[in-house]
């Protein structure tokens, strides 16, 4: 797979953060880039779980509790405009704000059913949008963790993302791209580590390429951090104007190392790295629920991002 080849040929690639909250803008990464120099039309989102400082309920919201959608392609995916949001809490989700501010709908995950139905509302929406091209865009690097990681905070959503891009990748309609968009900026893997799983999918035949942010996608970045909060995502476009040192974010729990690294994206086959160095994502392919799916990583001694925004609502349920 050449990411190369794939991102220059697509006319209408359908780019989604695959964490929640402002992943979006790292996939606004990926699809400015193809539309800047390559004349596409793409289409980004994301997934409807924002973090406790924006919705304070925990968890991802499901289709039942998400308003104001401009379309409905699946059970499990949805347009959203300016007004989409959390019923009548008045929590708009990311998309929402980067819909607002490219003044065109994105697209809304719900992952509460696991990797199967978000696979297949991915296909429909891919269909309905005539998507040439998926990518799956996770901010930071993560989503390549083992589980071992003492940084590791938030691999669920991830896993759950990549394991159905698997399986649309598997289906055969259209080619699946995963990518890391700005290496260790979301202050959970260390640079370190991610060299390491990087190594791992090269060594396996999964990596398929790497691009840096250009001045162009940079300033368009800049005005989208804007509109959309996000820590992690704007980390990168401090690397890449050139600041060095530590950055604190997460309200100083977690440390971000300045770099050029940082202002990259890294692209690969999600089908061969669910064999490699996607081992979540591979432990969570069959689950047939988000909860199923925090359950299987839970018994591999893995904290999520569930289990802790449980813990700080008070609500039951934790893993651990």
């Amino acid at each position: 797979m050449d990411a190369e080849s794939l991102l220059s040929a697509a006319r209408r690639p359908l780019v989604l953060g695959i964490g929640g909250g402002g992943d979006v803008v790292g996939a606004l990464a990926t699809a400015e880039a193809c539309r800047l120099y390559h004349g596409a039309d793409p289409v980004v989102g994301g997934v409807a779980w924002e973090r406790l400082p924006v919705d304070p309920l925990p968890g991802p919201r499901g289709a039942d509790e998400i308003s104001e959608t401009t379309s409905v392609f699946a059970p499990a995916v949805f347009g959203a405009g300016p007004e989409t949001g959390v019923g009548a809490s008045g929590v708009l989700f990311a998309e929402s704000r980067m819909a607002g501010f490219l003044g065109e709908e994105t697209v809304l995950v719900d992952v509460l059913g696991g990797p199967g139905p978000v696979a297949e509302g991915l296909e429909a929406a891919a269909s309905a949008l005539g998507a040439d091209l998926v990518v799956l865009v996770d901010v930071g690097g993560d989503v390549l963790g083992h589980g071992e990681e003492p940084g590791l905070a938030s691999p669920l959503c991830d896993a759950v993302m990549l394991a159905a891009g698997a399986r649309l990748a598997a289906d055969g309609g259209r080619p699946v791209l995963g990518a890391i968009f700005g290496p260790g900026c979301d202050g959970e893997l260390t640079l370190e580590e991610i060299g390491e799983r990087v190594a791992e999918l090269a060594a396996a035949g999964a990596l398929a390429g790497m691009r840096g942010l250009t001045p162009a996608v940079a300033e368009r970045l800049e005005a989208a951090v804007e509109e959309v909060p996000t820590e992690a995502s704007a980390q990168a476009l401090r690397c890449f104007r050139g600041e060095r040192g530590v950055s604190r974010i997460r309200g100083g729990e977690r440390t971000v190392p300045l770099t050029p690294a940082g202002a990259t994206t890294t692209y690969f086959d999600p089908e061969i790295a669910l064999g490699s160095a996607a081992r979540l994502a591979a432990a969570v392919a069959a689950a047939t629920s988000l909860e199923h799916a925090n359950d299987l990583l839970g018994a591999r001694g893995i904290r999520t991002e569930l289990d802790l925004e449980r813990e700080r609502a008070g609500v039951p349920g934790a893993n651990h």
